[in-house]
């Protein structure tokens, strides 16, 4: 089933939900649409999966319902450069939920869809499960992110040269990541889709993640790649967004507080890699069905 769904702010979002009705259902916002031809062949080159959702879809749907959408794809079609504060993305969330007529979910968002799933956690108790890939659920890394993000809509103001509709453009076509010169990076894309994300860790400068944990009641599962340590040059305001070292750091008061932690192994699993269907549904399904299926 496919649904047109009217968002809090007036936008219209595509979601799905398929799979195994008998069982619960998973929310994926990360679930991009297939891309093809040259840009399939630009995102390979990146380490990326250009069919990212529909592996991620098909992967969980034999045993699971799967409610499954790409919000950060409509963000940047659908910028909200003032509006995306933490509870404005979970009340989107329960929209979306109401509207595909789904009760308790669980939940699994990658990077910042990961710190969204956290801050949806704790305005809710509709949550079956929690599942965060690369983003640390502790001591998670928000002022280091606000002043990469604010360094990004800055030069966003200053290079007004794509259009807002260019929802790959932090990938330099036909650069390899060898070839890419992330110190002297441009970036070019439309202001309105950087503002929404400087606003969003704007809006998390007084939220504490340290102080929630208690409030998480449920099965909680948190992973990065053992070589998620993102170093951003001058252009970027020379911070390191460290995810598997906080994550490391703090693994054993992540577990006394009730998470699992995982940290891939693999030759270059950096941010980009350890998102990817082929390393992430290894780890995600059998948790899943361990915990959900009882």
């Amino acid at each position: 089933m496919n649904k047109i769904i009217t968002l809090n702010d007036g936008s219209k979002l595509e979601a799905g939900l398929t799979g195994n009705p008998a069982n619960k259902v998973i929310m994926l916002p990360i679930a991009k649409k297939p891309v093809f031809g040259e840009e399939a062949e630009t995102l390979k080159m990146w380490g990326v999966d250009p069919e990212l959702g529909r592996h991620f879809v098909e992967g969980l749907s034999d045993i699971f319902q799967v409610l499954h959408f790409d919000y950060e794809g409509h963000l940047f079609a659908n910028p909200q450069p003032d509006l995306l504060t933490p509870g404005h993305l979970a009340h989107d969330f329960l929209r979306i939920a109401d509207e595909m007529q789904v009760n308790t979910f669980s939940y699994y968002g990658y990077s910042w869809l990961a710190l969204a799933g956290l801050q949806l956690a704790i305005r809710t108790k509709r949550l079956d499960s929690l599942i965060m890939g690369g983003f640390p659920p502790y001591e998670g890394p928000y002022q280091e992110m606000l002043t990469v993000t604010a360094k990004t809509y800055e030069q966003a103001m200053q290079h007004q040269q794509t259009s807002a509709s260019d929802d790959n453009s932090h990938y330099e076509a036909h650069r390899s990541p060898d070839e890419f010169d992330w110190d002297n990076a441009k970036i070019s894309i439309d202001p309105n889709q950087t503002k929404q994300f400087y606003t969003m860790y704007q809006n998390l400068m007084d939220f504490d993640d340290t102080k929630v944990q208690d409030r998480l009641l449920f099965p909680k599962l948190a992973f990065a790649g053992e070589q998620d340590s993102i170093v951003y040059g001058r252009n970027f305001g020379d911070v390191t967004v460290d995810i598997i070292g906080r994550l490391e750091k703090n693994e054993g008061l992540l577990k006394q507080f009730g998470w699992d932690v995982h940290i891939m192994r693999g030759d270059n699993m950096d941010h980009t890699k350890a998102m990817q269907p082929q390393a992430v549904l290894p780890l995600i399904k059998p948790w899943l069905i361990k915990n959900l299926l009882k």
